[in-house]
């Protein structure tokens, strides 16, 4: 089975930027943090799946945080209503680790996977998922601190060091097969301090295929920013949508006002 999204491999030099809500998953319910803890809730996940379908959103990322640390797979029930309620690509991360378990998100109405610690613990498995199900399904999140000037990944949604450097993987995770990188800085997650455009701009010419940032947005400026500095494909964000302080409308028609071509 192969996923729903186009079967051409996704080119960077798209010129459509892509706006991004994140759903991010704990106990069957829709959560937020900052820096990785200290979560408060923010809605049913099924609810807010398709205000923001609704509202314009480009694609939607489901993530069950706490799938891996628990040893558990994702909430598939909770992926089957999501999908029946949107319209737009559905990627769903949290707790994959096998063919077999993209296999039943795909069945049950995910268009696309992310992938974040296990691909880390086995890197093979991006070219299985690859291969099996091609490039345009496979998004690798990377969860990176910057630590003494240095990028480096962690795992187990942020709890887990690695001595791993975020320039390095993004470039191994490519050439296995990813179609997309989700790169979220544990520095500015939650902050609503703006994206760490500075690394996501290395990101961008170290690799050829689409990066996604991800946290710090806190205003309308920092989607622009993170479009003209950090050269970002995608910028994802939670709370400022989750919470209503940003409007995807409204940000759409000021990111069109800067010339940064968005579907409207």
């Amino acid at each position: 089975m192969q996923c729903n999204v186009s079967t051409a491999k996704q080119n960077k030099k798209m010129l459509t930027k892509r706006i991004i809500p994140c759903l991010d998953i704990k106990n069957g319910r829709t959560v937020k943090g900052v820096n990785f803890v200290d979560l408060r809730d923010a809605g049913d996940p099924v609810e807010l799946a398709k205000i923001y379908s609704d509202e314009g959103a480009d694609e939607l990322v489901f993530l069950d945080i706490s799938a891996t640390e628990e040893r558990r797979s994702t909430l598939i029930d909770l992926v089957r209503k999501v999908a029946a309620t949107i319209n737009i690509p559905f990627t769903v991360g949290g707790g994959i680790s096998a063919v077999s378990d993209v296999e039943v998100l795909l069945q049950n109405g995910a268009d696309k996977v992310s992938i974040n610690s296990s691909a880390v613990k086995n890197p093979q498995l991006i070219n299985d998922l690859a291969r099996k199900f091609g490039s345009q399904c496979v998004v690798v999140a990377i969860d990176a601190k910057q630590i003494d000037g240095e990028w480096m990944v962690h795992l187990v949604g942020g709890k887990v060091p690695t001595e791993i450097r975020l320039f390095d993987w993004a470039q191994e995770v490519e050439q296995r097969g990813a179609g997309e990188i989700l790169f979220t800085s544990m520095n500015h997650d939650g902050t609503k301090n703006g994206f760490a455009n500075e690394a996501l701009a290395i990101l961008s010419k170290l690799v050829n295929i689409p990066i996604i940032a991800s946290g710090g947005a806190g205003n309308i400026q920092h989607f622009v920013d993170t479009f003209v500095e950090g050269k970002s494909d995608a910028a994802l964000a939670a709370s400022v949508f989750h919470f209503k302080e940003i409007e995807i409308k409204t940000l759409k028609t000021a990111l069109k006002n800067n010339n940064i071509e968005v579907r409207i």
